[in-house]
C-alpha cells in the first residue's frame, strides 16, 4: 500500500516536472511567473481576487448570449381569449366626431349622377334640380364633349392605369407629352407630372429642403404646404400674409443670423392665389427680394394655374413676369383643369432631381393616361378659347353685382375676401358685425352652415370654408393661424347671365334669413 503512494506520487512529480518544463517553453512564461509569486508574497488575497475575476471573464465570454431554455409558456383556453379581446378597446384613428360636425355630416347632400352647372342632389322627399355652386368646375370642363371623347379613346388604347411608379415602367408617352406641353404652356425648359395634386408640394418642398435648411413662408399657405415644410425638416421662418415689408425684415434677419454660418439652402416658399384667403401675391416684389438675398423660390398655383392671366398660365402671365425667374412652378391638373395630378416646373436640373428623389412621384403609380390626356387637351382649350375665361370672368362680375353695399345697403352682412379675377369667392363676416356681437369662431362657423344649409332650401349649392388641420411643429404662429370661417362659392361660366343673377339673390336672401333669426341688426 505504501509502495502504490510513493509510486503516485513519484508519477505526479514527474508529470509536474514536464508540465513545468513544457510551460517554460512559452515565450514569457518567466515573467508571468514572477509576477504571479511577487503578487503572492505581497497580497495573497488580491492573487485569489484577480483569479476569481479571470475565471468569471472566461465563462462570461464561453456562455451563450442567450438563453437556450425555452420560457414558460402561459397557456389560455378559448374563453380566457375571448374575454381578453372583448375587453380590449382599439385607440381611435381620428378623432371622435363633434356635436356641431355630427349635424353637419347628417344634413350634407348628395349629388345624383353627373356634377354641372346644374346638379340633381337627393332629398328626404325625393331629389331636386339646384345651381351647382360649391365645385371647381370653372370651365364646365366635365360637359366638354370633346375631352369625354379623347379620354374614351385613350382608355381603350392604355387601359386604366399604368399599375407602376414612373421610375420603373409607369411612364407612357402620353405622360412625357403633358410634360412637354405644360412645359411649353408656361415659358420653362422643363417639367415633371405627378399622379397626385396635393402631395405635389409636399412633396417638392422636402425633395430639395432638408434638415438644417431654410424655409420663409407666407403664414396663409395652405395644408398641403405645411405639410411639405414638415416633413422636410427644415428649420421655417414665417412673415405676415402678403406682406412684403415683413417678408424683407424677415429675409434681413436671415442673412444676419447666417453670415458667419455654413452656406445653406435658403427658399421663399408662397402661393399665387391663396386657398384660405382669396388674393393673389405681388410676384414682381417677390422676385426683386429673392435676387437681393440670394433666395429660391417655390411658388404653388394651385389654385391661379388655369384661372389667373389670359390663357390660364397663372400669376407669372397676369403679372408679366418671366416664368424662369421663379425657380420651382407647382400647380394642379385636377381642380381648373378637372383631370387628375398635379407638375412641378422649372429647370432640367430641377425636373431631374425629383425624378430620384420626390417620394410622390418615386412611390407612386403613375398618372392614368386618360388623365393625362384630360390634362393637355384642357390646357389646349384655354389656349384656343380664350372666350372661354371671358365669359367666366363676367360671370363672376355677375354675382359680385348682388353684393354691391350701393345697390342693397340693408343686406351687407359679409364682404368678399377673394380679389376679382378668383372663381373662388371667399365671403367672411363684416369685422363691425362680429366686434358688435362679439362673435367666436366657433359661432361664426355655425352661422355660415347655417347659410349654406339656407341656400340650399332655396336651390343653390355652396359650401364653407373649412379650418386646417393643426400640425404640432416648433412655431407657436404656425399652429396659431386659422382661416376665417367663410362662405365658399365658386363661379362657373356654364351657367346664364340670369341664372348667375338668380343664385346670387338667393345667397343673399339665404344670408338675410340666418341674420334675422338671429336678431342681428345692421
Amino acid at each position: 500500500m505504501t509502495m502504490d503512494i510513493h509510486a503516485t506520487q513519484d508519477a505526479f512529480l514527474r508529470y509536474g516536472d514536464v508540465v513545468s518544463t513544457q510551460f517554460q517553453k512559452v515565450p514569457g512564461s518567466s515573467i508571468l511567473v514572477r509576477y504571479i509569486r511577487s503578487s503572492y508574497q505581497n497580497d495573497p488575497a488580491r492573487s485569489a481576487v484577480e483569479l476569481i475575476i479571470f475565471l468569471f471573464a472566461v465563462g462570461y465570454l464561453l456562455s451563450p448570449s442567450y438563453s437556450t431554455r425555452k420560457p414558460n409558456k402561459v397557456v389560455l383556453t378559448e374563453d380566457e381569449i375571448d374575454d381578453l379581446v372583448a375587453d380590449w378597446t382599439p385607440e381611435s384613428l381620428v378623432q371622435p366626431e363633434t356635436a356641431f360636425e355630427k349635424a353637419e355630416n347628417e344634413k350634407r347632400p348628395t349629388i345624383i349622377g353627373p356634377t354641372g352647372p346644374k346638379s340633381r342632389i337627393a332629398t328626404s322627399t325625393g331629389s331636386k334640380i339646384v345651381t351647382n355652386l360649391a365645385s371647381y368646375n370653372f370651365y364646365n370642363l366635365i360637359a366638354n364633349e370633346t375631352l369625354k371623347e379623347k379620354a374614351i379613346q385613350t382608355l381603350r388604347t392604355y387601359g386604366v392605369g399604368p399599375c407602376g411608379p414612373p421610375g420603373f415602367y409607369g411612364t407612357q408617352d402620353v405622360h412625357m407629352k403633358t410634360e412637354q406641353e405644360i412645359a411649353e404652356h408656361l415659358g420653362t425648359p422643363a417639367c415633371i407630372v405627378y399622379a397626385q395634386a396635393f402631395s405635389t408640394i409636399s412633396s417638392v418642398i422636402p425633395a430639395f429642403s432638408k434638415r438644417g435648411d431654410i424655409i420663409v413662408a407666407d403664414k396663409a399657405v395652405n395644408y398641403s404646404i405645411r405639410k411639405g415644410m414638415q416633413i422636410s425638416r427644415s428649420t421655417v421662418y414665417w412673415y405676415e400674409h402678403n406682406d412684403m415689408e415683413d417678408l424683407e425684415k424677415v429675409l434681413q434677419k436671415v442673412v444676419r443670423s447666417q453670415a458667419k454660418k455654413p452656406l445653406t439652402r435658403r427658399f421663399i416658399v408662397t402661393e399665387g392665389l391663396f386657398e384660405n384667403v382669396g388674393d393673389v401675391i405681388d410676384l414682381p416684389k417677390i422676385i426683386e427680394l429673392k435676387q437681393r438675398y440670394k433666395f429660391r423660390v417655390i411658388l404653388d398655383e394651385t389654385w391661379s394655374f388655369g384661372v389667373l392671366g389670359a390663357t390660364g398660365r397663372g400669376v407669372t402671365e397676369s403679372q408679366n413676369v418671366d416664368a424662369n425667374q421663379v425657380d420651382m412652378i407647382i400647380g394642379s391638373l385636377a381642380g381648373p383643369i378637372c383631370a387628375g395630378g398635379g407638375f412641378c416646373a422649372g429647370s432640367p436640373e430641377v425636373v431631374e432631381h425629383q425624378r430620384i428623389m420626390a417620394a410622390a412621384y418615386t412611390f407612386s403609380a403613375a398618372l392614368p393616361a386618360m388623365l393625362a390626356t384630360t390634362a393637355s387637351e384642357a390646357i389646349k382649350l384655354l389656349q384656343d378659347e380664350p372666350e372661354m375665361g371671358v365669359k367666366l370672368q363676367e360671370n363672376i362680375e355677375g354675382f359680385w353685382g348682388q353684393f354691391d353695399a350701393k345697390n342693397f345697403p340693408k343686406q351687407q352682412w359679409v364682404v368678399c375676401r377673394s380679389v376679382r379675377e378668383n372663381p373662388i369667392m371667399l365671403f367672411v363676416l363684416k369685422e363691425d358685425l362680429v366686434a358688435r356681437y362679439s362673435l367666436s369662431i366657433e359661432d361664426q362657423e355655425v352661422i355660415m352652415q347655417e347659410i349654406v344649409d339656407e341656400s340650399l332650401k332655396k336651390d343653390v349649392l355652396i359650401t364653407r370654408l373649412k379650418p386646417m388641420p393643426q400640425i404640432i411643429g416648433t412655431n407657436a404662429r404656425e399652429r396659431q393661424w386659422q382661416p376665417l370661417p367663410a362662405l365658399k362659392i365658386c363661379m362657373t361660366n356654364g351657367l346664364t347671365k340670369k341664372e348667375v343673377e338668380q343664385a346670387g339673390t338667393n345667397v343673399r336672401r339665404a344670408i338675410h334669413t340666418v341674420m334675422e333669426k338671429r336678431k342681428f341688426k345692421r
